[in-house]
């Protein structure tokens, strides 16, 4: 049976970039209307089944009520922590219950919550958090086509998706986390509120992907290169007094200008040390992980990231095979 699997994440867009920068708020209603046209596009690619993570909210469960669709659509059996975790405990269910692509709503934090239970189902990400650089900013209805393509069969994963990278945090050989996008070495001693804004505090900054329009943390490497998600390499940023200065949009309506020493590609499986101990990793935006002044950490670029769907390939894919059109 043709299956979809889709985590929503209710918190998503409502962090404390709101205060301290200028971030807008991505309301759990308009998530609601794009579960609703999601839900018709994965019907019209021929998804028989949905599964959904649940949340407090009911996203979901309040977009089934304002549309009429065939499929069956069913919640995770899980018990609810109302954390990044259950976007984890919901990955890592789709991933061992035969679901042939997730659908993600969120921000890169949520996307590596997600990534956190599975790298093997392919997932279209869509954008409904703050920094937004690992989803797609794309209309649901041709997102709920492009991830029933896939799920269904009607076009293959090789056709379709891309295997992205990731970021590694290394501690005497074990991977204690991971990220998608970005990983910043944060010299403070807490994690408190999460949310990276304050440059003159970060040391080093760490890419798997920049653009020159991008937001968040990869803005600064995109003044400097580009970096496209399916490049099997990264970018190392050392801050400071260095002789380049890049002025860069590091979250919503918030430039900030930082110096660069210096500038080094990531090369997959290498590794690069955490020069400042003690400090505290941010993982995609977000404070994660405290190191104390014992600890010897590393940062690595691996391959193992999450399989995506790519949602221009998938259709172009549909174009060729004629998967819309019928001679009549």
């Amino acid at each position: 049976m043709a299956t979809v699997g889709i985590i929503a994440n209710p918190i998503s867009g409502k962090d404390i970039r709101r205060l301290v920068a200028h971030g807008s708020v991505f309301d759990n209603q308009e998530k609601v209307r794009i579960v609703r046209r999601m839900l018709m596009g994965l019907q019209t690619a021929g998804i028989e089944r949905v599964i959904y993570m649940p949340d407090g909210y009911a996203i979901v469960d309040r977009a089934l009520r304002g549309c009429t669709v065939s499929m069956n659509i069913t919640a995770v059996p899980m018990t609810l922590e109302n954390n990044q975790d259950d976007s984890t405990c919901a990955g890592r269910w789709m991933d061992a219950n035969e679901v042939g692509a997730v659908i993600v709503l969120g921000g890169d934090g949520t996307c590596r919550a997600v990534a956190k239970g599975t790298t093997r189902v392919p997932l279209l990400p869509i954008s409904t958090g703050t920094n937004n650089v690992f989803p797609y900013m794309i209309e649901a209805t041709v997102a709920g086509l492009a991830a029933g393509l896939i799920a269904a069969g009607a076009v293959s994963e090789r056709e379709g998706t891309y295997r992205s990278c990731r970021l590694e945090i290394v501690e005497k050989s074990d991977v204690i986390d991971t990220a998608l996008v970005d990983v910043a070495v944060y010299n403070d001693l807490f994690v408190a509120s999460r949310a990276i804004w304050d440059m003159t505090k970060v040391t080093q900054v760490f890419l798997t992907r920049c653009r020159p329009e991008s937001i968040g943390l990869s803005s600064i490497g995109g003044q400097l290169q580009t970096i496209a998600p399916q490049e099997p390499k990264g970018l190392h940023l050392a801050l400071g007094n260095g002789s380049r200065r890049v002025t860069a949009a590091i979250a919503p309506g918030l430039l900030q200008t930082v110096g660069i020493e210096s500038a080094m590609e990531m090369l997959l499986g290498q590794s690069f040390a955490v020069a400042t101990v003690p400090c505290v990793l941010a993982l995609d935006g977000e404070r994660e992980v405290e190191v104390r002044k014992d600890r010897q950490v590393s940062v690595r670029l691996s391959d193992q990231g999450p399989l995506v769907i790519d949602v221009a390939k998938t259709m172009e894919a549909a174009q060729r095979s004629g998967v819309f059109v019928k001679t009549v």
